[in-house]
């Protein structure tokens, strides 16, 4: 039995990272407000074990590919290949036990950063080929957390590696993310079907509730009936860049009370939204209360569904390749 502990990273001016090697998963995360007072952004919960047995993808890394997968079906070099369905008919962020739910090993561990290593094996999940992958986080003296995505494997495979945190920049669990500013940099989005997956289709954002192009109040848009009315947004913008796989601006969130800012810069082509549209109303961290909407995850990520989508990002991955993605999430305040 792998043992399972929490680990915490820090900068010099007080930025900190609590994370668990079950899952990878950050379950606190302490950034300073515009008075310099420190607020904990993430939900997550008060104990490991809670951090085990709740909501499964607080913080977590999704993997071995993030987000949906249509009808959990994909076919690689001519061979049909046939995954876990756990959401619906499709598979979602990995499968029934995704790399959110493993037990990571801890191989490089200083004052700042964190790498943990999963090897998965040939298989798992319906996917093929074992995939040896390191997540390394650091909190850079820039108030950056910057979390770094490496992976290998001994056949060809699909990959698609996110993190799944749930912000709140007034202090995870004080109230909706209504009220918070969002900025993408997006031109495009992928259009879903009923299933929630995307279809293929890239449509403009213009003229529609999935222009956030200028910096925008979250309620203005998030009872919109293109997205799930009463519940909120859970769908991926493609961003806008002068190459694929350079580190650009995925998006920008403000919250005006406390001042903080939190920019997402990424070298994946898409990220994905989430008002947290499907939390059951339940008690985190300080006793206090997370229900829908009151938290956002803005994953960075290929797109959903692309191993079946021949236009979209590849996501195949083959033997002597190396799979090198990172994503920033910088705090500042005004």
């Amino acid at each position: 039995m792998k043992t399972i502990n929490s680990y915490t990273i820090k900068n010099k001016s007080g930025m900190t990272a609590e994370l668990t090697n079950y899952g990878t998963k950050i379950t606190r995360l302490l950034v300073k407000d515009k008075n310099g007072k420190f607020d904990d952004v993430v939900q997550g919960f008060d104990t490991l074990q809670e951090n085990i047995d709740k909501e499964p993808y607080f913080g977590a890394t999704c993997g071995r590919y993030a987000n949906r997968i249509k009808n959990g079906e994909f076919t690689l070099d001519g061979v049909k290949y046939t995954l876990a369905q756990n959401n619906g008919g499709n598979a979602l962020h990995g499968g029934i036990v995704g790399f959110n739910a493993k037990v990571w090993d801890v191989i490089k561990q200083s004052d700042n950063s964190i790498s943990m290593q999963y090897i998965s094996p040939d298989g798992e999940e319906g996917y093929p080929g074992t995939l040896t992958t390191v997540v390394t986080f650091t909190i850079t003296e820039a108030n950056e957390l910057k979390i770094e995505y490496k992976a290998t494997t001994d056949k060809a495979t699909v990959i698609g590696l996110t993190n799944h945190s749930y912000f709140n920049l007034k202090g995870a669990g004080n109230g909706t993310v209504r009220d918070h500013i969002l900025q993408i940099n997006a031109d495009f989005h992928t259009v879903l079907d009923d299933t929630a997956s995307p279809t293929g289709e890239i449509r403009p954002v213009d003229h529609s509730p999935f222009d956030f192009r200028k910096p925008t109040v979250i309620e203005k848009y998030i009872d919109a009936e293109e997205y799930v009315p009463g519940r909120g947004i859970d769908n991926n913008w493609t961003i806008r860049k002068n190459q694929p796989g350079e580190l650009a601006l995925a998006a920008t969130l403000y919250e005006p009370t406390s001042g903080r800012v939190m920019e997402v810069l990424t070298t994946q082509p898409g990220v994905q939204v989430y008002t947290a549209n499907w939390v059951e109303k339940q008690t985190g961290k300080y006793g206090k209360t997370y229900a829908e909407q009151d938290s956002i995850c803005l994953e960075t990520q290929n797109f959903p569904n692309s191993p079946n989508i021949a236009h979209f990002p590849s996501s195949v991955l083959r033997p002597g390749e190396v799979y090198e993605e990172v994503c920033i999430y910088k705090f500042s305040v005004k």
